[in-house]
């Protein structure tokens, strides 16, 4: 096996597995430890992994996305923790878009219940969690269904969200940096996120800390289209400092 070969069997088994650690990498391909590292770091280089403290995780991309499924069962505390925070952050919004993704799931849960919503999406797993609220209304976005994020897409459903004036927009990523802001990896999601924050007053991005620093192929949004930015002590207060000078204010839970 190359050098070639050994890094795109790093980089499936990262993706297969959600993570992979150095020393389990080195003893799966028979090579040294110090192979493995650089390896990784190239594969950081080239956008496809990140570093953790003794190995890497898969970053999503054009050709990479994890499944909703995979997503629940991943950093529950820590996002059911950034869920409430940002639905803590509700005000006096009447009408809130949800995102698609696991997180904005748990944020919808956390919503009030004891007055009266109105909530747009385009996730199915958010319209099923919240049509028995006796008070919440829920409007379920038209288009084609993703099966990996079970939400639709496409020009029915930003079309349908362009005729409506919404409170507040709840929005998730797949990655958020300063320099390229949030991106997600295929372009019709990224139209239904950029048509859902067009058409809303007020914008809160909540994500756990590994999105921060990550970079997938398509850009929806620039940080400081946002009030705030709500994740997990996992991101570093200098870090947060730095997303705040953009613009949003950074809560960290």
């Amino acid at each position: 096996m190359d050098t070639e070969e050994r890094r795109r069997g790093i980089l499936d088994t990262a993706r297969r597995e959600g993570s992979v650690g150095v020393n389990a990498l080195a003893d799966l391909f028979k090579v040294a430890r110090e192979t493995v590292r650089r390896d990784l770091h190239v594969l950081e280089e080239h956008g496809l992994v990140r570093r953790t403290h003794g190995g890497a995780y898969p970053v999503e991309s054009a050709g990479f996305e994890t499944t909703l499924a995979v997503r629940t069962t991943r950093n529950v505390p820590q996002k059911s923790r950034i869920a409430a925070a940002a639905a803590d952050l509700l005000g006096d919004a009447e009408t809130v878009f949800v995102d698609e993704g696991f997180t904005p799931q748990l944020v919808a849960e956390a919503l009030p219940q004891d007055r009266p919503l109105t909530v747009v999406t385009a996730s199915l797993a958010v319209a099923t969690s919240l049509a028995a609220v006796e008070k919440t209304s829920v409007l379920l976005l038209g288009g084609r269904v993703r099966g990996s994020t079970m939400a639709t897409v496409d020009h029915w459903a930003s079309r349908m969200l362009s005729e409506f004036v919404i409170d507040l927009a709840y929005v998730g990523a797949n990655g958020i940096s300063r320099e390229y802001g949030l991106t997600t990896p295929d372009p019709a999601v990224a139209e239904v996120k950029a048509q859902a924050l067009r058409s809303s007053r007020r914008r809160i991005f909540a994500g756990i800390h590994s999105k921060f620093g990550a970079v997938s192929f398509c850009r929806f949004a620039g940080v400081g289209d946002f009030e705030a930015i709500v994740t997990d002590a996992g991101l570093s207060s200098a870090e947060a400092q730095r997303y705040s000078l953009l613009g949003p204010q950074v809560i960290r839970v």
